[in-house]
């Protein structure tokens, strides 16, 4: 019996993956340098929460022996038939710094929601032109964390949601919609007229973001790190707010101000349980 032959229990209703849709290309460069290709998820939280969500459809599936165990006793199912291979062969495929855990899927993008979709309710986040696919990763994590509804970023200057980005949101794309928009000023124009109130953050803002009167639903803006937020951008906020810290440096790692300004908005709506 071959590696290809094995049938691990956790394995229901299978499909054997068709590798003429990868053109025989290795997965993680034919993504990065093409864009056109699968998205690349690999590390456990990462694999196990696309093949939970039933809106993920899953190309290929890679897996270790010991990954292959650790699913069927944690009673994980997937409809894909997975290939058991050594680790080496995962490591080829990726990074040298990629830590996959024995764990490598390929899979179709998730679809993007139209803005207009978007209830008017609760918090969403707005990323300008944030290219860094370890801060959007972080990001989308903390998003999960705080139950935002939906994350807007641009066509263009934004990292796809594949590879790194995905191991470092942890699973979280598979919960937190991304909603993909052409032109950002345009697209906080409609949230504006939707009733969101935007609020940039800007460490020149003209209020501290604890302080300002904040309401459902809430659109939170944040801009790149060195850029911040771009003067459109700012102009078409409804307004610019700060985030005043007590310690020496005055400016923190996009992500974590993400993470501050999510906790800051969540509390003062109520929406913390």
């Amino acid at each position: 019996m071959t590696d290809r032959d094995r049938k691990p229990p956790f394995r229901r209703g299978g499909r054997p993956f068709d590798k003429s849709r990868s053109g025989g290309r290795p997965a993680w460069r034919a993504r990065e340098g093409a864009g056109d290709g699968p998205v690349i998820l690999y590390g456990w939280h990462t694999v196990t929460m696309a093949l939970a969500n039933p809106q993920r459809r899953i190309r290929k599936l890679l897996l270790t022996e010991n990954a292959a165990r650790r699913l069927s006793e944690d009673n994980i199912e997937t409809l894909v038939a997975p290939e058991i291979v050594r680790p080496n062969e995962i490591d080829r495929l990726l990074s040298a710094d990629a830590v996959h855990q024995g764990l490598y899927a390929e899979a179709d993008p998730l679809p993007s929601p139209d803005l207009s979709t978007l209830a008017p309710e609760g918090l969403v986040l707005v990323l300008d032109q944030i290219t860094d696919p370890h801060n959007v990763g972080a990001i989308l994590r903390s998003a999960a964390a705080f139950a935002v509804k939906a994350i807007v970023t641009t066509a263009r200057h934004s990292p796809e949601a594949t590879g790194v980005l995905a191991k470092a949101a942890s699973g979280a794309l598979e919960l937190v919609p991304q909603v993909t928009v052409q032109n950002l000023a345009r697209a906080l124009t409609a949230l504006n007229e939707r009733g969101f109130l935007t609020v940039g953050l800007d460490s020149e803002g003209s209020e501290d973001l604890s302080t300002i009167e904040l309401r459902e639903p809430l659109a939170l803006v944040l801009g790149a790190e060195g850029k911040g937020l771009r003067q459109l951008t700012l102009e078409t906020c409804r307004a610019v707010a700060r985030l005043d810290l007590p310690g020496e440096i005055k400016s923190l790692n996009v992500s974590n101000a993400a993470v501050l300004a999510l906790y800051i908005g969540t509390s003062r709506l109520g929406l913390m349980k």
